[in-house]
């Protein structure tokens, strides 16, 4: 059968890695040890029944005593718990635009402008304001009911929108065990007053989308549609996996393909499914999740190709793109361990793959796209580096089980023992420069995990790579840039010894320069020589308190953090501005900094709170105080970092969530509305109700 889907030559093997960490006691540090990392060049199935085969086993080899991602029942849980550019355009106002990775590349947000229009979602509902007149001029409701509508998001092309609606997430967009919800795609024209043109439904959890011109890829995760027997209470860990085994190994083909619904206009609805030769998969991988990128260009709509999808038999929760690649990441499934029985019958090789990984929430919503905040920074907010929700997995002990009649072979199982994965990065690439759907280009795998979109960057042919690496008892870490041959994945050089016992915090990659902060009490800002791909370098470090969990670049040999202060022993004492001169990469030095004492900010999670206009130095981001909530206004030079003063929205204290430049005007956003101030004396103009 014809695959759409290139197979790239092999991606060479990448070596043992041992990494450094910071010992406990004196003497030298105990090192890391990480498991020989093979190739995993993806391959298309060759047919339905080869697709079946493989996914079957695979999935069969993974499933837990209560299904796929170790998901155990509410019940289970509770007793557990118990027990234990601007616009070329003349007419067009000069404005700020999303704040994104890659320039080119926009990526989905809360709002949008284009200088003459302010398209926001919130609440399912979709409200287009006119920045000449400061009115809402069209609002389209894209929910039914008075329920809330689901957490939302934006891309614009033209007169084009396509709101991304999120339904609930498998675990690892929060921490609480959320089923699957509905999420949708609903393409809108923005003529006139809004309507919608066609909604797209896809089976599956949304991920993250990335837009290049007018065409939009949409990456969404999807589990195997299989039921599993009803728990006997009585039954042993090892009879409950056995049983799961055999439902997952009678499942058919369809279990595994996810469908697509597409309603147009008219309300005709198209249903579709993904078609066997469409979907790859790695050499090793879990069978339990399947990645489905999807296509369309909003110049066009949804034609009869629909969304031109293609599959790939992998987990992933990290999208990075450029003008040309698509990168899907997959971080270690390291929250809890993965309880396999000793099969009396033989079986093909167990992977180390468990199940999905998990990311970070904010004190809002989860954004898939943007940065997590940190989780172990030492505050008393903070979850400690033992709890189940930091990179050490919690253990349990399996429970003991006696044979039973039904199930004769069971006697024969002894108790399954926790299996902790590796530490593991996949990195997935796809070839987007040429229209409709991608085209599969390599794989690479790297140990330790990725902190967010900004660990991944690719320059001159090669993908940089940042990740920490955390031995199995949480004690020790470090930090390793690797430097991968982008046509192939494999290794081209990499350095390490980065934060010995601390973990990455940010990452920013400038050209052939990188810069890494790790933090646990202090602020190693390191600088990093990136032009040898195969010899790469560490040239300078700062220390100094607190951390930096933004970076942006700013003037002419200038960087700029947005993070917290700490005090020497590392608690966090509130939100910190710095610039740093980086013109010397052997000698960075901060020449600036701005401390808000108790206070926080989601741009140091979510890059796209974060405004910064380089024609005047004007930079905004959301501060949360107890006292108070607004919008910080700041002034950044070549020389330092200066308070403006503070915005604020007094309709029931709203939490600032965005700020934009149009014109001589700085506009903010909150949940209760748009607020209108001069750019230049920070003095309203217009307030504009959302609600």
């Amino acid at each position: 059968m014809k695959t759409l889907i290139r197979t790239a030559a092999t991606a060479a093997a990448l070596a043992t890695v041992t990494v450094a960490c910071t010992s406990t006691a004196g003497g030298p540090p105990p090192r890391l040890k990480t498991s020989p990392l093979g190739a995993i060049r993806l391959v298309a199935y060759s047919s339905c029944d080869d697709l079946l085969s493989g996914l079957r086993e695979h999935a069969a080899q993974n499933v837990s005593a209560y299904g796929f991602g170790n998901v155990m029942p509410f019940a289970a849980l509770a007793e557990d718990a118990r027990s234990a550019i601007p616009n070329a355009k003349a007419d067009v106002p000069e404005h700020s635009t999303t704040n994104v990775h890659e320039a080119g590349v926009d990526e989905p947000d809360m709002v949008k402008t284009d200088g003459n229009r302010v398209i926001t979602v919130s609440n399912g509902i979709l409200r287009i304001i006119d920045t000449a007149t400061r009115k809402v001029t069209g609002s389209l409701k894209l929910t039914e009911g008075d329920q809330p509508g689901p957490p939302a998001d934006l891309l614009v092309s033209g007169d084009r929108a396509l709101v991304l609606m999120r339904g609930g997430d498998i675990m690892y967009k929060a921490r609480d065990f959320v089923r699957p919800g509905e999420t949708k795609y609903v393409l809108v024209d923005l003529s006139g007053q809004p309507k919608v043109l066609s909604t797209i439904k896809p089976q599956g959890s949304y991920v993250d989308a990335r837009m290049v011109g007018s065409t939009v890829r949409l990456v969404t995760r999807s589990q195997p549609d299989i039921a599993f027997p009803e728990i006997k209470e009585d039954a042993s860990e090892a009879e409950r996996v056995k049983r799961n085994q055999e439902a997952v190994r009678k499942a058919p083909a369809d279990a595994w393909l996810p469908k697509i619904e597409i309603t147009d206009a008219s309300g005709t609805v198209k249903k579709d499914t993904v078609k066997c030769e469409r979907i790859s998969h790695p050499a090793d991988y879990t069978g339990t999740s399947l990645l489905t990128v999807h296509t369309i260009d909003l110049a066009q709509g949804v034609t009869a190709a629909g969304t031109d999808p293609i599959g790939l038999a992998a987990d992933g929760d990290t999208v990075y793109g450029t003008g040309g690649s698509l990168y899907v990441a997959s971080n270690p499934r390291w929250w809890m361990p993965v309880l396999r029985p000793v099969e009396d019958t033989p079986a093909t090789t167990q992977t180390s793959s468990g199940v999905a990984p998990a990311e970070e929430p904010t004190p809002t919503e989860p954004r898939p796209s943007t940065d997590p905040a940190p989780t172990d920074a030492p505050s008393e907010s903070s979850p400690t580096e033992s709890s189940p929700t930091e990179s050490s997995p919690t253990e349990s002990s399996p429970t003991e089980s006696s044979p039973t009649e039904s199930s004769p072979t069971v006697s024969a199982l002894p108790e399954p023992t926790p299996t902790v994965p590796p530490e593991e990065t996949e990195v997935h690439r796809f070839d987007i420069s040429s229209p409709g759907a991608p085209s599969y280009v390599a794989s690479g795998k790297v140990p330790g995990r990725l902190l967010n979109q900004y660990s991944l960057s690719e320059y001159d042919g090669h993908l940089r790579v940042a990740t920490t690496l955390t031995s199995q008892d949480g004690q020790n870490s470090s930090s390793t840039v690797y430097v991968l041959k982008a046509d192939t994945m494999a290794k081209t050089g990499e350095v390490g010894g980065l934060g010995e016992g601390e973990r990455i915090y940010s990452v920013r990659f400038i050209g052939p320069v990188g810069y890494c902060v790790t933090f646990k009490q202090v602020d190693p800002l390191y600088t990093l020589d990136l032009r040898d791909p195969a010899a790469p370098k560490v040239t300078g470090e700062l220390k100094i308190t607190g951390y930096s969990a933004y970076l942006h670049p700013g003037a002419e040999g200038r960087l700029i953090g947005i993070g917290q202060e700490a005090s020497e022993k590392g608690r966090t004492l509130g939100t910190q501005i710095s610039l740093f001169d980086v013109s010397d990469p052997a000698n960075p030095r901060r020449l600036s900094q701005l401390f808000q004492k108790d206070s926080g900010s989601t741009a140091e999670w979510d890059p796209h709170a974060f405004l910064y206009w380089p024609k005047t130095g004007l930079a905004v981001i959301p501060l949360f105080q107890q006292t108070e909530s607004g919008a910080l206004v700041l002034k950044i030079d070549d020389s330092g970092v200066s308070k403006l003063g503070m915005i604020k929205h007094s309709v029931n204290q709203a939490g600032i969530e965005r700020a934009m430049v149009i014109g001589d005007s700085l506009w903010t956003l909150s949940y209760d509305g748009v607020q209108v101030n001069d750019a230049a004396t920070l003095a309203q103009q217009a307030w504009i109700p959302l609600r």
